[in-house]
């Protein structure tokens, strides 16, 4: 994931990055970094029948309010694929999760799967930039946040696509929350104007529509929130 120079499109000249965006925290400021580094984005949502849906409009707003060239959204159904609290209702979303290992929130290759629909959109659009909000430090566990396989993964892109054997472009992964806290990332959000009224975070929403305040993202947030001196407007009636 070693930075060097975006590759411009090659008829227009634009640097173009494929942006995943899941609506969040992390997500919404991963866009804003790229659009504050001079990228046209195309975002990217994705609906695999998650619990928590509501992420999917809050992406919507977040793209609108932020202006990407292109928002597209993915549906696909992971429930058949099971095993994830996010995806199998017969598996609960832990809340006040202290415990060892990866949570029961983890969906089966979920950032592979990802960022392979990413790679193909980026292809199509000679953008040598995809763009994840990854973070290794205030996080679940989950094994595809890590550094190592975001660089694997860079590597298989360069092997796998036309673009990259044929027509010179080089793909890059770039993670810039991966080593952030929390709190770092919500500072950095707000000093690019990141409206986070607009994301939503919680895997297990009230039937009232709000944020549950105990599942492992919920407590994240609130961490995150707590330790930047901030307030989180889903949480003081700022709510969309």
């Amino acid at each position: 994931m070693t930075y060097t120079e975006p590759h411009k499109h090659k008829e227009t000249g634009v640097r173009r990055a494929v942006v995943l965006l899941s609506g969040g925290v992390d997500s919404t400021t991963t866009l804003a970094v790229a659009m504050a580094d001079g990228y046209d984005c195309y975002a990217l949502t994705f609906n695999y029948h998650q619990r928590h849906k509501r992420e999917i409009e809050a992406a919507r707003r977040v793209a609108e309010q932020m202006g990407v060239k292109r928002h597209l959204i993915i549906n696909f159904d992971m429930r058949e694929i099971g095993g994830s609290a996010l995806t199998d209702k017969t598996i609960e979303i832990p809340k006040d999760h202290h415990g060892e290992g990866i949570p029961a929130t983890y969906v089966p290759a979920r950032n592979t799967i990802f960022l392979s629909f990413a790679l193909a959109w980026a292809e199509v659009l000679y953008a040598g930039d995809i763009f994840i909000g990854a973070n290794a430090v205030d996080f679940s566990g989950y094994p595809d946040c890590r550094p190592e396989y975001l660089k694997a993964f860079e590597e298989m892109a360069n092997l796998a696509t036309k673009a990259s054997v044929e027509g010179g472009l080089r793909f890059r992964i770039r993670a810039p929350l991966l080593y952030l806290t929390k709190a770092e990332i919500i500072k950095k959000g707000i000093e690019l104007g990141v409206d986070y009224s607009l994301t939503w975070s919680c895997y297990d929403p009230t039937p009232e529509g709000l944020p549950c305040q105990k599942c492992d993202s919920c407590l994240f947030r609130q961490k995150g929130f707590r330790e930047a001196g901030v307030e989180d407007p889903l949480l003081s009636g700022r709510r969309p």
